[in-house]
């Protein structure tokens, strides 16, 4: 049977720009023999482009025997017709996305942390506490804010709570927002202060305090999972842009794996603290 014999185009520069970082990427497509007829032995193969060097000007082939072809054979032309232009990520690029999932991992978990506790602070204990109050909401000129910031709090002794409004108009509106509270305390307004007294907490109400503040603990620890899920999401989704490998995406999630693990145990560490004062006696 005749064949057309195979004559390799002539290598030409490739439009990968030649400047970038090594980096490694696979293309793959069917080779072109020139539309001519072919016999079993000559039928097309598939050539896979494996790798390129930043001082090479070509693009490094191999065939389907895994051998690397000692010419450049893909063209311009080839690669235009064939795969598109091409455009590679660099290592900075992809160093910079990672670093980004990392630091955005980071803060979140921080604030978590943060949010707990808070939560365990507006939890009271048999001590007056300022950080009480942090959760309590004010409407103030058709507002909410934050009680702290239109107040100032203090503790003129274990058992009592001083709020002095910087704006004494707002005094209802604070005491409203305090009853209408779960801090089980009732405002005492002098129309210059409010004085809010700690009553004393009976056992089956520090037992009831205590699964609010395992509750929260458990609230919190969802949280940093849920963190570590999206950073593993954005981690798969670098693996199938071909800028990681499945051996990179191992190794983060890993690292993402020991991270929250430390986060957790900061929010345990937490929570016994705060058991620990619910249940003092």
């Amino acid at each position: 049977m005749a064949t057309t014999p195979f004559s390799p185009p002539t290598p030409v520069r490739c439009s990968l720009k030649p400047s970038q970082n090594p980096l490694r990427i696979v293309l793959s497509f069917r080779a072109s023999y020139g539309g001519g007829p072919v016999c079993a032995k000559c039928m097309p193969s598939r050539v896979n482009v494996c790798s390129w060097g930043s001082a090479a000007s070509y693009v490094r082939l191999r065939d389907g025997t895994d051998k690397f072809s000692g010419k450049p054979i893909i063209t311009r032309q080839v690669l235009h017709k064939r795969v598109g232009v091409v455009r590679a990520a660099t290592i900075e690029e992809i160093e910079a996305e990672k670093s980004l999932i990392e630091k955005d991992v980071k803060e979140r978990m921080e604030k978590s942390i943060e949010t707990v506790r808070t939560n365990f602070n507006s939890v009271r204990t048999g001590r007056a506490n300022p950080a009480m109050l942090d959760k309590i909401e004010v409407e103030y000129y058709g507002s909410p804010v934050s009680l702290k910031s239109i107040a100032q709090i203090s503790t003129p002794d274990a058992s009592s709570l001083l709020v002095q409004p910087y704006d004494k108009s707002s005094l209802k509106v604070i005491e409203k927002a305090i009853v209408s509270s779960d801090l089980g305390m009732t405002p005492n307004n002098d129309g210059d202060v409010i004085r809010l007294t700690l009553p004393q907490l009976t056992s089956e109400r520090r037992k009831e305090l205590s699964k609010v503040v395992a509750k929260q603990t458990e609230e919190g620890k969802v949280a940093l999972r849920n963190i570590r899920r999206d950073a593993l999401k954005a981690y798969e989704k670098l693996e199938k842009e071909k800028k990681l490998s499945e051996d990179n995406v191992k190794d983060l999630s890993s690292d993402l794996q020991k991270l929250t693990d430390e986060y957790m145990k900061k929010i345990e560490t937490l929570f016994k603290q705060k058991e620990k004062e619910l249940l003092k006696v």
